[in-house]
């Protein structure tokens, strides 16, 4: 989109009654057209962690005696998942809950059981050991398993790489209308960015975990490739309107 101006407004960073204080609005007149120019770009790279999440669902006709029997089971599985070599601080509690269960008719619904539910996640530095974690979790009494999720612990060097493909795109595409109206060249107004991460996730159930278990060593888990993406969006004055024999 070209536009003759860019408005651009400055707020103050202290906080006034409207009354008192109204930000000024400054407006910046460029001598040429302004150009507004979008692009996205995206780096691929193996994930250097993946991080599943365990729980554990149990059912009593009392409140203490599901919370008891959940306890009991759940600290099997924590037992299991430290056992595999997975340091403390890499596994996290990310929820506990409580309640009433009941099936229902058409016009009542009967009380069937307490519910108690524990579930935590588990950070795994050697992504390449997922499916056996997986397996060995069920094995130990998880009840319901969800991921992993792929990620990596410096995202900069991706970061850094899609944004300078962006910024050549945009470059490239700023001069291109600049040649096509009759300018010399381009000069940058403004900058905005957004990054994106993309996350291959995998799910399965205990039942189908249990399933693949049996056909296999361990759950077949591929780890593909994690996505850094930026967004940036480039705002031009074209310059020297050589066209019109002036600059």
């Amino acid at each position: 989109m070209i536009k003759p101006a860019l408005a651009l407004l400055v707020a103050s960073a202290m906080v006034l009654p409207a009354a008192a204080f109204a930000a000024p609005q400054i407006t910046i007149a460029p001598a040429g057209p302004v150009v507004e120019l979008s692009a996205y770009q995206e780096v691929t790279t193996a994930p250097e962690f993946a991080t599943i999440s365990a729980g554990v669902v149990t059912e009593a006709p009392t409140a203490s005696e599901a919370m008891r029997q959940n306890a009991a089971q759940m600290s099997k599985v924590i037992a299991k998942i430290k056992a595999l070599g997975i340091a403390e601080k890499d596994i996290q509690t990310s929820s506990v809950s409580l309640g009433a269960q009941y099936d229902y008719e058409i016009s009542t619904a009967k009380f069937r059981a307490y519910q108690a539910t524990n579930r935590v996640s588990v950070v795994l530095r050697k992504v390449e050991d997922t499916g056996r974690v997986l397996d060995a979790l069920v094995e130990a009494g998880a009840t319901d398993l969800y991921g992993p999720e792929f990620g990596s612990d410096n995202r900069a060097p991706a970061y850094a790489e899609a944004r300078a493909k962006a910024v050549a795109l945009l470059e490239e595409q700023a001069k291109a209308y600049a040649k096509m109206l009759g300018y010399d060249g381009v000069k940058v107004l403004s900058v905005t960015e957004g990054a994106s991460v993309g996350l291959p996730v995998f799910e399965a159930s205990a039942d189908a975990a249990r399933a693949a278990a049996a056909v296999a060593t361990s759950t077949p888990i591929l780890p593909g490739q994690v996505t850094s993406g930026v967004s940036v969006s480039i705002t031009y004055e074209l310059v020297g309107k050589t066209a019109a024999g002036t600059k």
